[in-house]
């Protein structure tokens, strides 16, 4: 009986004992987790701080250098760099590099690429002469232009810029992008020399026609509506074309008559397939047959193919 109860207590002081080690084991891997967490957050907020550190401390760097000193490059580099600022730019630039910024070949530059001909480029000028001053004439004459044509045109006739001849204003105005086009439209309407002269410095060989036309309509614009002017810039249009494309129209059997009649059927095509106003819209077949109608010489296969260039490009005159 004495030799069972000693088992028995045996036994529980035994359990007891690996309960405790147990519970001992797992309190030691629980600070060993936190401990080696703690440790590793503390090397990340150190590895964290060193990074903010060198990021704070190049900026400070970069801060103190501040913005490169383009008189420390080689010419070439500094113009090239300075080459791609608009006037405004360039202007502001010349308070900090005044003989960089103001080299007259960047502002000749600058004249140039916005008003491609002037009459001026092409003369003897003076030696106090400066392209950052004409510069700003030729912005003013634009503005001019824009809130008055004849006006405009006057105002650079008076400082030389355009010569008094219909040939070098249309040349003016095909190689300005800066005038108000309805002003543009105004002025030609009023000066027919200036527009013929205009229509002669478009050059049509080997182009489509729907292309040739929306070609002449970006520097031409057509009218808002029907009228003796739009008939007007379509039979010159015509007129050019054909003698752009005398084999053409040769192979073709395309005459000035014939010319007119598809550039009209084109404007409205283009108006019927673009406006939202028209529900059913005129098919590739429809087409061909009011076509063909007006002219009858002209080849099913080339009326097909005008159709499909209105339907994938678009508007001749927008």
């Amino acid at each position: 009986m004495g030799q069972g109860l000693w088992r028995v207590a045996r036994n529980q002081q035994l359990q007891q004992q690996v309960f405790n080690d147990n519970f001992l084991n797992r309190e030691n891997g629980r600070r060993f987790i936190s401990t080696s967490s703690t440790n590793l957050n503390h090397r990340k907020q150190i590895q964290g701080g060193m990074d903010i550190y060198h990021l704070l401390k190049a900026r400070r760097s970069k801060e103190e250098q501040g913005f490169i000193n383009l008189e420390m490059l080689p010419p070439e580099l500094s113009f090239a760099i300075l080459s791609y600022l608009n006037a405004t730019d360039l202007c502001l630039a010349s308070c900090v590099w005044q003989d960089l910024a103001n080299d007259e070949l960047l502002w000749q530059g600058l004249c140039k690429s916005t008003w491609g001909h002037c009459s001026i480029y092409n003369k003897q000028t003076p030696p106090e002469f400066s392209f950052r001053n004409l510069y700003m004439q030729l912005d003013e004459g634009s503005l001019t232009f824009n809130a008055n044509p004849q006006e405009g045109i006057e105002y650079f006739m008076s400082r030389g810029i355009l010569d008094d001849s219909p040939k070098e204003i249309s040349k003016f105005i095909f190689c300005t992008r800066t005038l108000n086009w309805k002003k543009l439209r105004i002025y030609l309407d009023e000066r027919r020399d200036v527009l013929d002269e205009l229509v002669t410095l478009h050059n049509f060989s080997n182009q489509f026609l729907p292309n040739a036309l929306r070609e002449f309509f970006r520097h031409i614009h057509a009218p808002e509506e029907r009228g003796e002017y739009l008939e007007t810039l379509i039979t010159k249009f015509s007129h050019r074309f054909c003698a752009c494309n005398p084999a053409l129209t040769r192979e073709l059997g395309l005459s000035t008559d014939a010319v007119y009649v598809l550039c009209y059927s084109l404007i409205l095509l283009s108006i019927d397939l673009s406006s939202p106003h028209v529900k059913n819209k005129m098919s590739k077949r429809e087409f061909i047959r009011n076509t063909r109608r007006a002219a009858q010489n002209i080849s099913e296969d080339f009326v097909g193919h005008l159709y499909d260039n209105i339907y994938l490009i678009g508007h001749v005159a927008a």
